[in-house]
């Protein structure tokens, strides 16, 4: 009996353990300064804002979810507290997707939100010439194509938000495809990296269907991969992948996120005399910036 009263005794402490690690979770990641603010038109064009204290105006660190274009929330961005400790304001937005809105849509409603931080820069206190994209897959694509295009920013628009630049000066991204052209990657990779991203991407529904009429789409799918707008001015970029180099890639979650697109951009950036392109590869991490937030660091505060 009295063994049965200990054994309960134990399980109701691991129980409150369990319970209480879980709040201290949840209490670690702070409620944004600003939620859901519209940064667009459209019933996505939306951004969460968490203002970082300090001294001066502030650099900011900007989220773009990752999902094929297809799928994703702002919601699910986890891990603001770190980057305000540090004095850096973070923000995390939503785009359109490409089963109601294919391309331009993802990618200029994400350049738009670069454009409107800064068009909020005294409201909320931002430094404009210190900002960092990152996010993963589709994220880290959209990410790629800002830090790689010419500037957006149209200085005689009647629109301020437009008015204003779309540069970055870097992005931290893991699992990007530089390229989403099939007809590019596809000698890369193998085909499969034929995933969603690419078809739905022009409004196709398969792949087939996309490659039937790939000169129909050949011009979007040119203008928004990244790879073909890297110059030697382009900022610096840190690209994340898995280990796993095997070719042909073994499956459409493999090829979509595969190495070789960093292997690629890299290859292009030192041909091209950028030499600003650092890469993470599994275990093969980049030897001066080993872990993604240290890159960050390094670009927003100098260290």
């Amino acid at each position: 009996m009295i063994k049965k009263v200990l054994l309960l005794l134990l399980c109701v402490s691991l129980s409150f353990a369990v319970n209480a690690q879980k709040k201290n979770k949840k209490a670690k990641e702070p409620k944004a300064t600003h939620t859901d603010v519209s940064y667009g038109q459209f019933d996505r064009n939306k951004i969460d804002f968490w203002q970082a204290e300090g001294e001066g105006p502030r650099p900011v660190y900007i989220h773009i979810h990752g999902g094929g274009w297809v799928v994703g929330d702002k919601n699910r961005f986890k891990g603001a507290q770190k980057f305000l400790d540090k004095g850096i304001s973070v923000a995390a937005i939503n785009y359109r997707l490409t089963a109601t809105d294919p391309l331009p849509a993802p990618v200029l409603d994400a350049a738009r939100a670069v454009q409107f931080l800064r068009y909020k820069a005294k409201d909320w206190n931002i430094d404009k010439n210190k900002f960092v994209l990152s996010g993963g897959s589709a994220g880290a694509c959209t990410s790629m194509w800002i830090a790689c295009h010419d500037d957006l920013a149209k200085p005689n628009s009647k629109d301020p938000v437009e008015r204003e630049s779309s540069r970055v000066q870097g992005i931290s991204v893991a699992g990007g495809q530089s390229s989403i052209d099939p007809k590019q990657i596809e000698p890369w990779i193998g085909p499969n990296v034929y995933h969603e991203m690419i078809y739905k991407a022009v409004g196709e529904k398969n792949i087939e269907d996309a490659l039937k009429n790939y000169d129909q789409h050949k011009a979007l799918y040119k203008e928004y991969s990244p790879y073909n707008h890297l110059t030697k001015d382009d900022p610096p970029m840190l690209l994340s992948y898995g280990g796993d180099m095997s070719l042909p890639s073994k499956s459409l979650g493999h090829g979509i996120h595969h190495g070789m697109f960093g292997l690629k951009m890299k290859e292009k950036s030192d041909k091209l005399g950028h030499n600003k392109i650092y890469l993470s590869i599994g275990k093969n991490r980049s030897q001066e910036f080993p872990n993604r937030d240290d890159f960050v660091y390094k670009i927003l505060l100098g260290k």
